[in-house]
C-alpha cells in the first residue's frame, strides 16, 4: 500500500543511512599501528575503500574474508612486512564500532509517526551486527546493498527504499553523511539532509513534532 501523507506531516518515511550517522567506528587501535608503520593517517582506509576493494563486498559478490584479505595485499605496498600488514588490514576490518544513542532515541521517536528505514552500503554480516549493537528493531526495513545488489548512489537503491517504506519518493526524508548519496536522493525527488552532527537529523524531523 502506498501512503498518500498525513496532512500537516513534511514526510512519511525517513529513509536513514547507517554508518557515520547511527553507528561509527573506533579507529584508534589502526591509527596507532599506522604511526608504528610510518605510515600516514588514514592509509588503510585508503587501501580498504579503493573501488576496486570495497564495491564488491558492497555489492554481495566477496566474502569479508576476502575483502580482509585484497586489503592485506593492497597494503603490502606500504608495509614489507607480511605479518605487519595482515594485523593491520585486520584491525582496520574488525575495528569496534558503538552508536549514537541520541540519533537511535530521534529515530525512534520518529518511528511511530512515520515509517522508518535503513538504507545501507553494507556487507552480508550486517543482520548480526545489527543484532549486536541493539539495533535489529530500530527500522520497519532495512534495505541493504550487499543483499540487493545496488549501491549508493545509484538511483535504484532509493527507489527501492521508497517501495520497501510503501511511500512515494516526493514523502521520503533521506539522511546520509556523504554529500554524493544525498544529492542522488533529491534527484529521484525525496527531501535530503547532509549529516554532520545530531541536530541535523533533530532539525529535519522538527516538522514531525509540529504536525501531530
Amino acid at each position: 500500500m502506498v501512503s498518500t501523507g498525513v496532512a500537516g506531516r513534511p514526510f512519511d518515511a525517513v529513509l536513514c543511512d547507517l554508518d557515520n550517522v547511527v553507528r561509527f567506528y573506533d579507529m584508534s587501535r589502526v591509527a596507532e599501528l599506522e604511526r608504528e608503520l610510518g605510515l600516514a593517517e588514514g592509509t588503510a582506509a585508503g587501501v580498504a575503500y579503493a573501488p576496486e576493494r570495497d564495491l564488491p563486498l558492497l555489492l554481495g559478490r566477496v566474502s569479508y574474508e576476502e575483502w580482509t584479505d585484497a586489503v592485506e595485499r593492497g597494503l603490502g605496498e606500504w608495509v614489507s612486512d607480511g605479518r605487519r600488514a595482515r594485523e593491520l588490514a585486520v584491525a582496520f576490518a574488525e575495528a569496534p564500532s558503538w552508536v549514537d544513542q541520541v540519533v537511535v532515541e530521534l529515530l525512534w521517536r520518529v518511528r511511530g509517526r512515520a515509517r522508518v528505514v535503513l538504507v545501507t552500503n553494507a556487507t552480508v554480516r550486517l543482520e548480526k551486527e545489527l543484532a549486536a549493537l541493539g539495533l535489529a528493531d530500530l527500522a520497519h526495513e532495512v534495505v541493504s546493498s550487499a543483499r540487493e545488489g545496488v549501491a549508493k548512489p545509484d538511483r535504484r537503491i532509493y527507489r527501492l527504499a521508497a517501495e520497501r517504506a510503501g511511500v512515494p519518493e516526493e514523502r521520503c526524508l533521506f539522511v546520509d553523511d556523504r554529500l554524493e548519496n544525498v544529492e542522488a536522493a533529491v534527484a529521484c525527488g525525496m527531501r535530503g539532509v547532509h549529516y554532520r552532527q545530531a541536530e541535523d537529523l533533530r532539525g529535519a524531523l522538527a516538522g514531525m513534532w509540529e504536525g501531530r
